[in-house]
């Protein structure tokens, strides 16, 4: 059986603090419950008790948040593409108003939709 090498997963303390200046990405609502909400896809370092990297986050409020991490009405796909949005949106903004850390990588999601854009 191959070993394989132990994930190096991004963390910034900085990156998730910056998202409580922005406004939810999904709804728009500006309140003090808006946070960086990880992706749930084991693709971006999901795993069982373990956050994705601090890269893979979107602003979103409780109620987004909630409705995407507990929320029935939305299939797994619409979960998905929600998030992914939101996700987007808040890279953009954070880039935008210059909070996004230097030392923080851009997430590959981003990096691949700029390029699809190109």
């Amino acid at each position: 059986m191959k070993a394989h090498p132990k994930r190096q997963y991004v963390r910034s303390t900085k990156l998730l603090n910056n998202i409580r200046y922005l406004h939810c990405h999904a709804c728009g609502c500006e309140d003090e419950t808006v946070v960086g909400a990880h992706s749930n896809s084991s693709v971006h370092g999901k795993g069982r008790s373990i956050k994705s990297d601090d890269n893979m986050i979107a602003a979103l409020c409780w109620d987004c948040h909630h409705a995407l991490d507990q929320g029935h009405y939305l299939s797994k796909e619409e979960k998905e593409q929600f998030w992914m949005d939101a996700h987007l949106r808040t890279v953009f903004t954070l880039i935008k108003t210059d909070l996004w850390p230097k030392d923080v990588p851009l997430p590959q999601t981003y990096i691949d939709y700029q390029n699809k854009l190109n």
